[in-house]
């Protein structure tokens, strides 16, 4: 019995060892084939990646400056050139800058024969600065894919400017007064009012020194030419509200004054703040009572009362002029503006109806007196007769 089970297992090693090395073969037939399969898929890959990864941008610093002020807006101007002909545009994408901020969402473009120049604007924010990253992209009309372009953020000096002790954070190749108004605010404060305009400057960065409350009415939003309504209530002892600007063409620091002489005619809108000068309206008054005593004189002498009827219109003038002002009814929930300017600043609101006294009424708006004896503005459509 025990020689049996001996040659039956010799029999099965021999039957194990012939098909062994027909297995292994299958086995390695198999893993080529699949290796075979990868490499031909990992080559197709390879030529459809070339095929839409194509790198046909190439760009370069046209213009870059060697170094700026804090506050400065400066040009960054790159220079593209593609080597596909008909596309849609070139899109981009700024990444990893420091100490700048972008003033433009997209660049101005320029174009040559051969060349594209894309200038982007930029405003230094601290003493420490590095241009973005600019990525390009391609865009066709038929969404072909190309590889993106990168070309990296240079590092630009920033100059010290040492500001004066007025300086109001303008820097800008000018900055000019164009009007200005100054009125009673409270017992205690005035409100000056001015309008002035700027070249190559962030002029949303306005702030003035020494005041009790300050802001913007309105703005122009082009950095290269801007416009601002500006308002500051300031401390009835101040004669001359004065600040100062970096000015990039004379590289110096220039002072802007505005003398404050209280006018209590009202304000009107962002293009009428001139001062007005008070005498005229006096100088019209004495001419309507001049103008009323020669009807009269003019009647005692020719005894034609009719004449009399002639002293309407001056006396008429006279009563409107000098009469006292009117009360008016706020309604609830009313907003009180600094300036008769839509979308301005509120610096009160109503609780509850009020009755007023009213100073003065000018194109859709009523001026009066609050109770701590403010002035302020207030819609028509919100008085109580409305």
């Amino acid at each position: 019995m025990r020689k049996f089970f001996t040659i039956f297992g010799l029999v099965f090693f021999a039957i194990s060892l012939s098909i062994a090395p027909t297995a292994l073969l299958a086995q390695e037939n198999i893993t080529e084939q699949y290796q075979q399969e990868d490499s031909s898929y990992k080559e197709n890959e390879s030529a459809v990646s070339q095929r839409t990864g194509e790198k046909v941008l190439y760009l370069s610093y046209e213009t870059i400056p060697s170094s700026v002020l804090t506050g400065e807006i400066f040009r960054v101007t790159l220079k593209v050139l593609s080597t596909v002909k008909n596309f849609k545009d070139i899109k981009y994408t700024l990444s990893n800058a420091q100490g700048i901020k972008s003033l433009y969402p997209s660049p101005l473009r320029a174009k040559d024969a051969q060349y594209y120049y894309e200038t982007f604007f930029f405003i230094a924010t601290s003493q420490n600065i590095k241009l973005p990253n600019f990525e390009a992209s391609l865009i066709t009309e038929d969404e072909e894919e190309y590889q993106d372009t990168t070309l990296e953020g240079s590092s630009i000096e920033v100059l010290p400017l040492n500001p004066k002790k007025d300086f109001s954070n303008i820097v800008a190749d000018s900055f000019e007064l164009i009007e200005y108004k100054t009125t009673s605010f409270d017992d205690t404060h005035n409100i000056v009012v001015f309008v002035a305009t700027a070249n190559n400057c962030d002029i949303s960065s306005l702030k003035l020194q020494n005041t009790h409350k300050q802001g913007i009415e309105s703005i122009s939003a082009s950095h290269l030419d801007s416009k601002i309504t500006y308002y500051a209530v300031i401390d009835k002892k101040i004669e001359n509200l004065s600040f100062s600007y970096f000015n990039l063409k004379k590289n110096r620091f220039v002072s802007i004054n505005i003398p404050i002489v209280l006018n209590d005619d009202s304000v009107t809108t962002q293009s009428d703040l001139k001062p007005i000068d008070q005498s005229h309206q006096k100088l019209k008054i004495v001419i309507a009572i001049v103008l009323a005593s020669l009807i009269i004189a003019l009647t005692l002498w020719k005894k034609n009362y009719k004449h009399l009827l002639w002293l309407i219109l001056p006396i008429g003038y006279i009563v409107l002029v000098e009469s006292p002002s009117k009360e008016v009814c706020i309604k609830a929930d009313t907003n009180i503006y600094l300036l008769p300017v839509h979308n301005g600043t509120v610096f009160e609101k109503t609780n509850n109806s009020f009755t007023l006294q009213k100073e003065g009424q000018r194109d859709g708006w009523t001026k009066i007196q609050l109770e701590n004896k403010k002035i302020g503005w207030v819609k028509n459509e919100d008085l109580c007769s409305n």
